[in-house]
């Protein structure tokens, strides 16, 4: 090409970066102006039928089909057409095929393996859905055994579980040597699902196969599966003492890896709970450490507890060094007392404690010094946005955050629907594999509730629930009321030390030492207040901020590079309206019909994920489908 540029040229010089600039300019000027070029059709005339339906030469495909060739017709591998249009997702192919008479479960290869097979392995959702449309049926068996179900379960297609599952087939449907697809997918994904998948759908942990007698949490220890083995373990669990028939429990197997670092620390807590001797529980201490309800208390208590004994160690009327020292040991005693008796999976309960413990004393206070010391108007004042604390507050914590429930026939509908529509929808920002529901619009999973909430904000664990569409407008109450109680406290304990102690707080230095010793419980509770205050004052800007001025929430403020609507708007949100207009549909408020809200059902909106996939075709497979080093289904090899 180069060769004969230079031929052709009249003037200037065949070294690169010759000529005048204008002359460049004016060459790729001119060829812009030109028509784009046609892309060259392939000639796919000399290709036979094979080769035809590996490539997806559908013309070519149906002169040989017309011509003569038997569609059912195997090669020497007893491989079918079906066979090779199924495993290249040929799917134009594949219908046309179906139409002219292919046998849908015609077995072939070296593993006899039927067409479902084959596209079961290389994930094809498009060609499984067809298959089964046309009456393959995904329960044969190939010659390893395994059926299409527990194939999908080796390759982590997760998405062909849920569609095999929500078509009938028996989640806990054993192969021949009795392996489940959960003990598949246990054994060989590393992925949290499809394992949490076959969970949620109902798949039981507690079956063991027939060769080893090891259940799904077996096939995870010996694999080394950390993701499979805390799912298994907390998630759904499964029994630690069930034997296998080399007499092997997964609890002595998990003792003996004990400082591995692929177990989790939350398993090892269940190791060590599981690991006592019958003497050890029922011994006082294991007792103590072991009781539920106890712990339960604990938890509750002790912010209480400790809130009432670090005022009084300020009350203390000794030296200095003496209160700091007691504080340290108070300090040294409840954190040995969380050590021993804190559940951890309680632990979301202890910022709730805490925030009671401190309003409980924060009433305490106000009564038994305050209220003397400040007028009734004031009091009043105090005690109504108490109340108004506590109405946003039990809204936020006992009330619905927008949790999505789906019933196990709207799954498995959903899974069908998005299944026979190519798999669009089944990407994670637009389906829940935990839930098995398709996400609306601006919904999440909650890590911490193991839910999916519409319009997600965050999880609070100061009101110990999610912040969602059906609560959010209670949480900015209870951070506004929250806010104005605390200003309240600092209002009412100024007044309780000017009016009964007859402290100046022109000099800090010298307020703090008359407050010392006039009344130091007051002036605890003030700076508990004033503690509180500050990162109230934060959260609170912050959440007036999103809603008002950027119609958002902060999971999408957080999160908004991996949402394609955010990212079609460069970060903006294509939810925003203006701050009057976003203040009035947060609270779905007309103003006495001077302004219309936009009502939108979040919980069921989906327009943002309704956009155009392509789907790309591979190149195709020529080879049949052989069996690797362990024994399993082998990959196919591309060209």
């Amino acid at each position: 090409m180069y060769q004969s540029a230079c031929n052709a040229a009249t003037t200037g010089s065949c070294v690169p970066g010759a000529g005048s600039q204008t002359d460049t300019d004016r060459q790729a000027a001119l060829i812009a102006q030109q028509p784009p070029t046609a892309p060259v059709e392939p000639d796919y005339s000399g290709f036979d039928i094979v080769k035809a339906t590996q490539y997806g030469a559908i013309a070519r495909v149906r002169d040989l089909v017309e011509s003569g060739w038997d569609v059912n017709q195997p090669d020497s591998e007893t491989v079918t057409l079906l066979h090779w249009a199924a495993i290249n997702n040929r799917r134009d192919i594949i219908r046309y095929f179906l139409e002219k008479g292919a046998t849908v479960d015609a077995v072939g290869g070296e593993l006899n393996a039927t067409p479902l097979h084959w596209a079961t392995r290389q994930g094809h959702l498009g060609a499984v859905v067809l298959l089964m449309a046309a009456g393959a049926d995904p329960r044969i068996r190939d010659a390893e055994g395994c059926s299409c179900i527990h194939i999908a379960a080796q390759f982590a297609h997760t998405a062909l579980v849920a569609y095999f599952i929500a078509k009938g087939v028996d989640p806990d449907l054993q192969d021949r040597g009795g392996m489940t697809a959960l003990m598949w997918a246990a054994w060989k994904v590393c992925a949290l699902d499809p394992v949490r998948l076959l969970l949620t759908l109902g798949a039981n942990p507690a079956m063991v196969d027939y060769t080893h007698g090891n259940t799904a949490l077996h096939w995870a220890i010996l694999a080394r599966n950390s993701t499979a083995i805390s799912t298994l373990v907390l998630k759904s669990k499964a029994s630690l003492d069930v034997p296998n028939l080399r007499a092997e429990t997964p609890l002595s197997m998990l003792e003996t890896q004990a400082g591995a670092i692929w177990i989790g620390a939350k398993v090892l807590d269940r190791i060590r709970d599981a690991s006592l001797t019958s003497q050890q529980r029922r011994s006082l201490v294991s007792k103590l450490r072991h009781d539920k309800r106890l712990r339960w208390w604990a938890m509750v208590a002790c912010p209480f507890t400790a809130f009432y004994l670090a005022g009084i160690v300020f009350t203390l009327n000794t030296l200095y060094i003496i209160k700091f020292f007691l504080l340290g040991c108070l300090y040294a005693i409840f954190h040995t007392i969380g050590k021993t008796l804190f559940d951890e999976h309680l632990m979301a309960l202890l910022p709730l404690s805490v925030y009671l413990a401190t309003k409980a004393w924060f009433y305490v206070t106000w009564l038994m010094y305050i209220d003397d010391a400040v007028s009734l108007a004031t009091t009043v004042c105090f005690l109504i946005s108490s109340l108004g604390l506590w109405v946003c507050f039990l809204k936020s914590w006992k009330g619905d955050p927008g949790i999505i429930r789906p019933t196990r026939e709207q799954r498995f509908k959903t899974i069908i629907e998005l299944s026979e529509r190519g798999g669009i929808g089944f990407e994670p920002a637009s389906f829940c594999s935990g839930c098995l529901v398709r996400r609306p619009i601006r919904s999440k999973h909650c890590s911490v509730c193991d839910r999916c909430v519409a319009r997600f904000d965050h999880h609070c664990p100061w009101v110990g629930n999610c912040i969602g569409l059906k609560n959010h407008s209670y949480f900015m109450g209870f951070l506004w009321m929250l806010l104005i109680m605390c200003v309240w406290m600092l209002y009412g304990g100024s007044k309780f030390y000017v009016n009964e102690c007859n402290v100046h707080f022109d000099d800090f230095l010298t307020a703090m030492r008359a407050i010392g010793n006039c009344n130091a419980w007051v002036g605890w509770v003030m700076g508990n207040a004033l503690l509180h205050m500050s990162w109230v004052i934060l959260l609170t800007v912050c959440q007036t901020y999103q809603v008002i001025c950027l119609g958002m929430t902060t999971n999408e403020r957080m999160n908004r590079g991996r949402y394609r609507h955010f990212q079609a708007k460069g970060g903006h949100s294509p939810f925003t309206r203006g701050p009057l207009l976003n203040l009035v549909d947060f609270l779905d408020c007309n103003c006495f019909g001077l302004v219309q809200p936009r009502r939108v059902d979040w919980m069921n909106y989906y327009d943002y994920d309704a956009q155009v996939h392509q789907t790309i075709e591979k190149e195709p497979l020529l080879r049949t489908d052989c069996a690797d080093a362990d024994g399993l289904a082998g990959d196919h090899q591309y060209v």
